[in-house]
C-alpha cells in the first residue's frame, strides 16, 4: 500500500490526492480488493475517495470486456471532462442490470478489478497499480472468497483474463507494480 500512497502524494496536488484517479488491476485472487480497501483507509488527502469495484459492474461471467468499455465510456471519460460520471451495478442473482451510481468528478476515485488497466484507461488515470500473485495462491483465494460459486466459472474467466492480458498488456501501463504474498498461516 505504501508505494501507492507515495505515488498519490507524488502527484503534487493540493490538497493531497485532489481528484486523483487510482486504478488497481491484476488477476483474480491477487488481493486487489484488499489493497483498495487499505488505500482508501489510509488515503493521504482530506477527502475520502469513491471506490468502484469492477466485480459490481461485470455483466456476468463473460463480461470482462463489457465492463472495460463501460468504465471508460461512462465513468472515466465523463469524469475527466468534469461531468458527473456513473456506473451501473450488475445484479448477479437476477443476472440483470440494476441501479445506477453517480461519481462526483471532484472527488478522488479508486477503481479496482480485472480490466482496470485497459490501455484506453491509462490517459484517464493518475496512478496505475498492477498487483500480481502466485497462480496457486490466487486460485485458492478466489475460490474461497466466493464459497465455491466461482469454481464452475474459473476456466472461462481465466481464458477471458488471458485474452485481455495478451491484448492489453496491462502490467506495462502500471506506474506501481506489486506482488502479493501468501496469507499468513493461522496460529
Amino acid at each position: 500500500m505504501t508505494p501507492v500512497l507515495a505515488a498519490v502524494r507524488g502527484l503534487g496536488r493540493h490538497p493531497v490526492g485532489d481528484r486523483a484517479v487510482v486504478l488497481i488491476d491484476g488477476p483474480s485472487g491477487a488481493g486487489k480488493s484488499t489493497l483498495a480497501d487499505a488505500v482508501i483507509a489510509a488515503w493521504p488527502g482530506p477527502r475520502t475517495p469513491t471506490l468502484v469495484r469492477l466485480d459490481d459492474i461485470y455483466p456476468g461471467w463473460g463480461g470482462l470486456d463489457a465492463a472495460i468499455t463501460a468504465v471508460g465510456g461512462r465513468l472515466l471519460t465523463p469524469r475527466r471532462t468534469g461531468l458527473v460520471a456513473g456506473w451501473q451495478r450488475h445484479d448477479w442473482l437476477a443476472d440483470a442490470p440494476a441501479e445506477w451510481h453517480s461519481v462526483d468528478p471532484d472527488a478522488p476515485l479508486v477503481i479496482e478489478g480485472c480490466g482496470a488497466l485497459a490501455r484506453a484507461h491509462a490517459g484517464l488515470s493518475d496512478v496505475r497499480v498492477w498487483l500480481d500473485a502466485d497462480d496457486g495462491i490466487r486460485k485458492q483465494r478466489a475460490l474461497a472468497r466466493d464459497n465455491g460459486v466461482f469454481e464452475e466459472h474459473w476456466d472461462q474467466w481465466q481464458r477471458d483474463w488471458a485474452a485481455y492480458q495478451l491484448r492489453e498488456r496491462p502490467e506495462q501501463t502500471a506506474t506501481v507494480r506489486l506482488v502479493a504474498t501468501p496469507d499468513p498461516a493461522p496460529q
